[in-house]
């Protein structure tokens, strides 16, 4: 009888732990951060949205508490990823293939990379003001054009650009490295004659400079930027919108890459399928927040991943959870 009382009591004691200790689990906050890009920019009101979107989400009650960071873009927020300094980041395309791959500006391949889906596609922009007389890639020899800033998507793919069209930053008057924040004032400054910028329609950097100097939007077209694009698949045709900013009337073709969302493979599963649910339970709200996000879909945001899903997003675009 005594060890039967003993066992009984024991049990009861383990069992007591156990819901004790699951309760802890439950409770337990997790924390989760998302790089982005620079506050005038598309990313980081997308990254805030994310958030707001798993805050208001049944599975933002789990106690998952979203974190937006603003950073200096793509190669920055794959850096952070793969040092598990953020667990996610929103990258271009062409960078993400870049560390995929370990090409530079990565010093190897970032192997643990992980994809977890795609938003929109995010146009390369070359904003030059109206006076500097700049209406083709070729004209932006001997001016000043912001290039991008050290250690950024857009430095690459802008260097890359001038390399495929037979021109280096010697030939330009100055080759700028101020941050997308700081552009605008560049230009109506008249320190800058036009800047390279790849982001989103509509701009709250592009908005804020054609509201008070004359601009154009540069189209990006003919047989060099033809090649460029075809040679890597990471970009896409496209043509930005007319009526968007001031004296910006007609269509301009330009080509683009997409905005992705990047993890490690270690991320935890429950961020991975709270950040994915959020999103894709509330699409049609989502897609409100901001006019880049119009032509999302369920087969929209799996398209245009270099890195395998993370395993917790390939099980939720499989099964739904």
């Amino acid at each position: 009888m005594k060890s039967l009382k003993f066992l009984i009591i024991t049990v009861l004691i383990l069992s007591f732990q156990f819901c004790t200790q699951k309760g802890k689990e439950e409770t337990r906050v997790r924390f989760m951060t998302i790089g982005t890009g620079g506050l005038t920019g598309v990313y980081y009101p997308t990254g805030a949205s994310m958030c707001s979107m798993i805050d208001k989400n049944a599975l933002g009650s789990k106690n998952i508490q979203c974190n937006v960071q603003s950073t200096a873009g793509s190669v920055y927020n794959l850096n952070a990823i793969h040092s598990k300094e953020i667990e996610f980041g929103i990258v271009q395309s062409d960078m993400v293939f870049r560390a995929w791959e370990g090409l530079e500006p990565f010093p190897e391949k970032y192997s643990e990379l992980r994809s977890v889906f795609s938003i929109y596609s995010e146009p390369m922009n070359l904003v030059a003001r109206k006076d500097a007389k700049i209406s083709s890639l070729q004209d932006i020899k001997g001016k000043k054009v912001n290039i991008g800033n050290p250690g950024s998507g857009q430095k690459r793919t802008s260097t890359e650009l001038l390399t495929a069209c037979g021109m280096t930053e010697s030939d330009l008057a100055l080759a700028g490295s101020l941050k997308p924040a700081e552009m605008p004032d560049g230009l109506r400054d008249q320190k800058l004659d036009a800047y390279f910028y790849t982001v989103a329609h509509p701009t709250a950097n592009i908005k804020d400079i054609a509201h008070s100097v004359p601009i154009t939007l540069v189209p990006l077209e003919g047989d060099c930027i033809d090649q460029f694009v075809e040679s890597h698949p990471f970009y896409v045709k496209t043509k930005v919108p007319g009526g968007l900013y001031d004296g910006v009337e007609q269509e301009v073709p330009t080509f683009a890459v997409k905005a992705t969302v990047m993890t490690h493979k270690d991320t935890p599963d429950a961020l991975v399928r709270a950040l994915l649910d959020s999103i894709v339970t509330n699409m049609d709200e989502f897609k409100q927040l901001h006019p880049a996000y119009r032509d999302m879909t369920l087969a929209s945001i799996q398209e245009g991943l270099v890195p395998p899903f993370h395993p917790a997003a390939k099980r939720y675009f499989e099964q739904g959870k």
